[in-house]
Protein backbone atom coordinates (compact mmCIF):
# COMPACT_ATOMS: atom_id res chain seq x y z
CA UNK A 1 0.00 0.00 0.00
CA UNK A 2 1.61 3.18 -0.93
CA UNK A 3 2.43 5.82 1.66
CA UNK A 4 0.57 8.56 0.46
CA UNK A 5 -2.56 8.76 -1.99
CA UNK A 6 -1.12 7.89 -4.91
CA UNK A 7 -3.83 6.99 -8.34
CA UNK A 8 -4.96 3.24 -7.82
CA UNK A 9 -4.19 0.94 -10.26
CA UNK A 10 -0.65 2.66 -11.73
CA UNK A 11 2.21 0.48 -11.14
CA UNK A 12 5.31 1.68 -10.01
CA UNK A 13 6.71 5.40 -11.12
CA UNK A 14 3.83 5.55 -13.50
CA UNK A 15 1.92 6.39 -10.41
CA UNK A 16 4.16 8.68 -8.45
CA UNK A 17 4.08 10.72 -12.24
CA UNK A 18 0.44 10.87 -12.38
CA UNK A 19 0.47 12.47 -8.88
CA UNK A 20 2.81 15.27 -9.86
CA UNK A 21 3.02 15.35 -13.47
CA UNK A 22 5.49 18.73 -12.99
CA UNK A 23 8.30 16.31 -11.89
CA UNK A 24 7.14 13.21 -14.07
CA UNK A 25 8.20 15.53 -17.61
CA UNK A 26 11.77 15.79 -16.39
CA UNK A 27 12.40 12.55 -14.95
CA UNK A 28 11.05 10.80 -18.18
CA UNK A 29 13.34 13.22 -20.44
CA UNK A 30 16.54 12.11 -18.64
CA UNK A 31 15.57 8.66 -18.51
CA UNK A 32 14.70 8.69 -22.64
CA UNK A 33 18.15 10.98 -23.27
CA UNK A 34 20.44 8.32 -20.99
CA UNK A 35 18.51 5.21 -22.18
CA UNK A 36 16.94 5.73 -25.77
CA UNK A 37 18.93 8.69 -26.97
CA UNK A 38 22.26 8.92 -29.24
CA UNK A 39 25.21 7.02 -27.59
CA UNK A 40 28.00 4.61 -28.70
CA UNK A 41 26.45 2.43 -26.30
CA UNK A 42 23.20 0.24 -27.39
CA UNK A 43 20.24 0.99 -25.63
CA UNK A 44 20.52 -2.77 -25.13
CA UNK A 45 23.41 -2.32 -22.88
CA UNK A 46 22.73 1.28 -21.30
CA UNK A 47 19.10 -0.97 -19.79
CA UNK A 48 21.51 -3.61 -18.50
CA UNK A 49 22.84 -1.10 -16.64
CA UNK A 50 19.69 0.23 -15.31
CA UNK A 51 18.92 -3.30 -14.77
CA UNK A 52 21.91 -3.97 -12.80
CA UNK A 53 21.49 -0.59 -10.33
CA UNK A 54 18.36 -1.37 -9.61
CA UNK A 55 18.69 -4.80 -8.87
CA UNK A 56 21.15 -3.45 -6.30
CA UNK A 57 18.96 -1.56 -4.57
CA UNK A 58 16.26 -4.49 -4.81
CA UNK A 59 13.58 -1.93 -6.32
CA UNK A 60 11.41 -4.83 -7.87
CA UNK A 61 9.55 -2.42 -10.77
CA UNK A 62 12.68 -0.60 -12.11
CA UNK A 63 14.55 -3.78 -12.31
CA UNK A 64 11.77 -5.96 -14.15
CA UNK A 65 10.98 -3.24 -16.01
CA UNK A 66 13.51 -2.17 -16.93
CA UNK A 67 15.23 -5.86 -18.01
CA UNK A 68 12.26 -6.02 -20.07
CA UNK A 69 13.39 -3.33 -22.37
CA UNK A 70 16.80 -4.55 -22.17
CA UNK A 71 15.60 -8.46 -22.92
CA UNK A 72 13.45 -6.07 -25.72
CA UNK A 73 16.32 -4.87 -27.32
CA UNK A 74 18.63 -8.08 -27.43
CA UNK A 75 16.23 -10.48 -28.60
CA UNK A 76 14.61 -11.42 -25.88
CA UNK A 77 17.15 -12.50 -24.01
CA UNK A 78 15.95 -12.61 -20.75
CA UNK A 79 18.22 -15.12 -19.75
CA UNK A 80 21.29 -12.65 -20.19
CA UNK A 81 18.99 -10.18 -18.24
CA UNK A 82 19.26 -12.36 -15.01
CA UNK A 83 23.14 -13.29 -15.54
CA UNK A 84 23.92 -9.83 -15.13
CA UNK A 85 21.87 -9.27 -12.34
CA UNK A 86 23.11 -12.86 -10.88
CA UNK A 87 27.10 -12.58 -11.69
CA UNK A 88 27.56 -9.77 -15.30
CA UNK A 89 31.24 -11.06 -14.47
CA UNK A 90 30.72 -14.22 -15.87
CA UNK A 91 28.17 -13.24 -18.53
CA UNK A 92 28.56 -13.09 -22.07
CA UNK A 93 28.83 -9.30 -22.83
CA UNK A 94 31.89 -7.48 -23.65
CA UNK A 95 34.94 -6.56 -20.97
CA UNK A 96 33.93 -2.89 -22.02
CA UNK A 97 30.11 -3.50 -20.61
CA UNK A 98 31.58 -5.35 -18.02
CA UNK A 99 34.00 -2.74 -16.67
CA UNK A 100 31.10 0.14 -16.69
CA UNK A 101 28.95 -2.61 -14.64
CA UNK A 102 31.85 -2.60 -12.39
CA UNK A 103 31.71 1.44 -12.27
CA UNK A 104 27.75 1.46 -11.95
CA UNK A 105 27.83 -0.91 -9.31
CA UNK A 106 30.01 1.35 -7.44
CA UNK A 107 27.79 4.23 -7.75
CA UNK A 108 25.15 2.21 -6.15
CA UNK A 109 27.21 1.91 -3.45
CA UNK A 110 27.89 5.64 -3.14
CA UNK A 111 29.70 8.26 -5.49
CA UNK A 112 33.06 8.26 -3.47
CA UNK A 113 33.00 4.49 -4.44
CA UNK A 114 34.23 4.84 -7.87
CA UNK A 115 37.55 4.95 -8.09
CA UNK A 116 40.46 5.68 -10.52
CA UNK A 117 41.67 2.52 -10.95
CA UNK A 118 37.78 0.84 -12.07
CA UNK A 119 37.37 4.15 -14.45
CA UNK A 120 41.15 3.51 -16.03
CA UNK A 121 39.90 -0.20 -16.64
CA UNK A 122 36.92 1.10 -18.38
CA UNK A 123 39.58 2.76 -20.56
CA UNK A 124 41.43 0.09 -20.80
CA UNK A 125 38.56 -2.32 -22.25
CA UNK A 126 37.69 0.42 -24.64
CA UNK A 127 35.50 2.51 -23.21
CA UNK A 128 34.72 6.12 -23.60
CA UNK A 129 34.91 9.41 -21.23
CA UNK A 130 31.70 9.66 -22.59
CA UNK A 131 30.35 6.30 -21.94
CA UNK A 132 31.89 6.05 -18.62
CA UNK A 133 30.27 9.68 -18.18
CA UNK A 134 26.35 8.08 -19.07
CA UNK A 135 27.34 4.98 -17.08
CA UNK A 136 27.85 7.34 -13.56
CA UNK A 137 25.09 9.27 -15.08
CA UNK A 138 22.52 6.42 -15.28
CA UNK A 139 23.62 4.55 -12.10
CA UNK A 140 23.16 7.70 -10.13
CA UNK A 141 19.51 8.36 -11.53
CA UNK A 142 18.43 4.95 -10.95
CA UNK A 143 19.46 5.14 -7.64
CA UNK A 144 16.76 8.23 -7.57
CA UNK A 145 14.21 6.44 -9.56
CA UNK A 146 14.83 3.36 -7.31
CA UNK A 147 14.48 5.26 -4.11
CA UNK A 148 10.93 7.22 -5.34
CA UNK A 149 9.52 4.02 -6.55
CA UNK A 150 10.18 1.99 -3.57
CA UNK A 151 9.90 5.59 -1.01
CA UNK A 152 6.40 5.86 -1.83
CA UNK A 153 5.69 2.34 -0.97
CA UNK A 154 4.42 2.13 -5.22
CA UNK A 155 2.10 -0.85 -6.13
CA UNK A 156 4.74 -3.55 -7.76
CA UNK A 157 2.75 -6.19 -9.71
CA UNK A 158 3.94 -9.51 -10.10
CA UNK A 159 2.77 -9.97 -13.50
CA UNK A 160 5.58 -10.88 -15.84
CA UNK A 161 3.41 -10.65 -19.08
CA UNK A 162 2.39 -6.84 -17.99
CA UNK A 163 6.90 -6.39 -17.50
CA UNK A 164 6.88 -8.18 -20.85
CA UNK A 165 4.85 -6.00 -22.81
CA UNK A 166 6.04 -2.81 -21.22
CA UNK A 167 9.21 -3.63 -21.70
CA UNK A 168 8.66 -3.66 -25.72
CA UNK A 169 6.90 -0.40 -25.23
CA UNK A 170 10.06 1.21 -24.07
CA UNK A 171 12.13 -0.53 -26.51
CA UNK A 172 10.43 0.70 -29.56
CA UNK A 173 9.18 4.27 -27.99
CA UNK A 174 11.39 5.04 -25.18
CA UNK A 175 10.36 7.16 -22.32
CA UNK A 176 8.68 10.40 -23.79
CA UNK A 177 5.84 10.31 -26.41
CA UNK A 178 5.09 12.92 -28.53
CA UNK A 179 1.99 13.57 -26.56
CA UNK A 180 4.24 13.52 -23.23
CA UNK A 181 1.49 10.99 -21.58
CA UNK A 182 3.26 9.11 -18.77
CA UNK A 183 5.01 6.18 -19.47
CA UNK A 184 7.20 4.13 -16.78
CA UNK A 185 10.32 5.04 -15.98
Amino acid sequence: MAHIALPEGLPGITSGFAFRPETAKPMRELAHVLLHGPSTLSPGERELIATYVSSQNDCYFCQTSHGAAAAAHLGKDSGLVDQIKRDFLQSPVSDKLKALLVIAGQVQQGGKQVTAESVENARKSGATDLEIHDTVLIAAAFCMYNRYVDGLGTWQPRDPEMYSSMGEHLAAHGYVTPSMEVVPT
